[in-house]
């Protein structure tokens, strides 16, 4: 496995912020925020060890969490944090934990405060520079400072609050109460920046130009000169964005399979063929496995059995594919398949390192993971430091078209899982048929890019209807559209009345078997994203 070495080989290679994760749900929003300053940064546990980051950080930020720092179990971070001599910043328990562990009082709240603040900034700290003297921000705490450490001053408050804010500017040392990651604090991202350029002076050379000929060079020393490369693409952004770079680096040493496992978009395996095979000149391998698929999911109504089903054959199917691939390739003399890409994101590698570890499982993951584990291919991941937003701008630099770089997530279990109940032929062509008139209108609207997600669910109900003065009993279709920013909490779309109008109308009238549509208004949580 490269992909561990793969991030400490990026960090070295840039100015880098070191994230510790005490536990916060927040903790990946402030890593998004650095990028965004054009600044990389690294997010580890709050729990690792100082001796085992090999890199130097430019400064560390210390994250919010939901312990209290005087509870027995609470996490601490090593000692050995406050003598790499670079500049920390505290950020909620952060804050809490720089006034514990430097003698200072942590104390229970006579309530939680949570939701926005207005805090009041004292004259001289770096941190506030160029920021009104009042500022919004949000709060999440039940602790507050009662006594500020020996050698530290307040440099804002509020008026229930003394300590709102604290500094040891000798030894740069900051601590903030509030959550300068969230959007709800509107000069968050300035006093970031105050922080992670003005006072670390981190050069934001982190671009997605700059990133490209360094992977790409990156790749190809990792790969060699003769070593092949396999990877499935299934026409999203991140596999063909991963598929791009990996052709760019070693051309048609890199071998694309594309399963069609029967449950894809309306002409989908035609149209990611075309774009990748034609227009950005990766070699790809198409697989027909559509029966294959189709057979074992027929009878299986339960959501888990078919994930598990489509994931299982995937694998099947994908390892074959590869194994004639790797057969042909040892007969031509042209070496072996050493390495299989993946396109793991950071937002993946985030909820597999942080303090919490990864989240409950609320149903099985929608793409594929855990690819060949007995081929003993080294795995390589191009994307692995990347969040979505940095992808769809490397895919643009790359010259992917648009459509695809917006391109909506979709399921690796495809339109198996939109089809609740049992998947059949007859099942697939309804929803495919709904689903395409659903996001054709919406592009037509100008809509798509306003979501995130959006698609046409088949249910397994029945319901009466009239048609041309005949009564029928057919099946209900039931849209869904959200919009969110990480895709952990998502609000459902307020569509234009009469676009959905329009939509309705086109389903009913156009996909044989539909006499209803209705439209999904449920917030995430408690619902979740798909319906299944």
């Amino acid at each position: 496995m490269t992909g561990a070495a793969d991030t400490v080989e990026v960090a070295k290679q840039y100015d880098t912020i070191l994230i510790l994760d005490f536990g916060s749900q927040y903790t990946h929003l402030i890593a998004r925020r650095i990028r965004e300053l054009g600044v990389y940064c690294e997010l580890l546990a709050c729990t690792t060890k100082i001796a085992d980051v090999k890199f130097k950080p430019k400064g560390v930020i210390l994250s919010g969490s939901p312990y209290s720092v005087y509870d027995k179990d609470a996490p601490h971070v090593d000692p050995a944090v406050w003598s790499l001599n670079v500049p920390i910043l505290g950020i909620c328990y952060g804050l809490q934990e720089i006034a514990w562990t430097h003698k200072g009082t942590v104390s229970p709240h006579d309530k939680r405060e949570y939701g926005k603040a207005e805090i009041e900034t004292l004259p001289g700290s770096r941190l506030f520079a160029n920021l009104p003297n009042e500022l919004v921000v949000w709060m999440s705490h039940g602790d507050q400072l009662s006594q500020i450490p020996e050698g530290f001053k307040p440099v804002a408050k509020t008026a229930t609050a003394p300590f709102v804010a604290i500094e040891k500017e000798e030894e740069q040392v900051y601590g903030i109460q509030f959550h300068p990651e969230v959007t709800h604090t509107p000069q968050g991202s300035a006093l970031l920046r105050n922080f992670v350029i003005g006072i670390c002076e981190a050069k934001a050379d982190w671009t997605m130009t700059s990133f490209i000929d360094k992977e790409i060079e990156r790749i190809r020393a990792i790969v060699g000169p003769t070593a092949q490369v396999v990877g499935a693409v299934s026409g999203g952004v991140d596999s063909t964005v991963a598929a791009k770079l990996m052709s760019s680096a070693i051309g048609d040493r890199f071998h694309a399979i594309l399963v069609d496992n029967g449950v894809m978009r309306l002409n989908e395996c035609q149209t990611v063929k075309e774009t990748l095979q034609h227009h950005l000149g990766i070699n790809l391998t198409v697989a027909d496995a559509s029966d294959l698929f189709l057979g074992r999911l027929k009878g299986v109504n339960d959501p888990e059995k078919k994930r598990k089903i489509i994931g299982n054959s995937f694998i099947e199917v994908f390892e074959q594919e590869a194994a004639k691939i790797e057969a042909a390739v040892e007969q031509q003399g042209k070496g072996k398949i050493e390495f299989l890409l993946q396109g793991t994101l950071y937002p993946d590698v985030i909820e597999s390192i942080s303090f919490k570890g990864p989240s409950a499982t609320i149903k099985t993951h929608h793409n594929v993971g855990g690819l060949l584990d007995d081929m003993k291919l080294k795995v390589i991941e191009p994307l692995r430091e990347l969040f979505k937003d940095e992808v769809r701008a490397l895919g643009t630099l790359m010259g992917i078209d648009d459509d695809l770089v917006w391109r909506h997530p979709f399921p690796g279990p495809g339109i198996a899982i939109r089809i609740l109940g049992e998947v059949t032929p007859e099942q697939v062509q309804i929803a495919r048929h709904a689903d395409h008139i659903y996001i054709e209108e919406i592009k037509k609207a100008g809509l798509y890019r306003k979501i995130s997600q959006a698609y046409a669910a088949l249910l397994p109900v029945r319901s009466v209807g009239v048609m041309g003065d005949k009564r029928t009993y057919e099946q209900v279709i039931a849209l869904r559209a959200v919009e969110t920013k990480d895709f952990m909490t998502a609000d459902w779309f307020e569509f234009p009345y009469d676009i959905l109008k329009k939509i309705s109308s086109r389903i009913i009238n156009e996909v044989q078997g539909v006499n209803r549509v209705v439209y999904d208004v449920s917030s995430k949580p408690p619902a979740t994203i798909e319906w299944e």
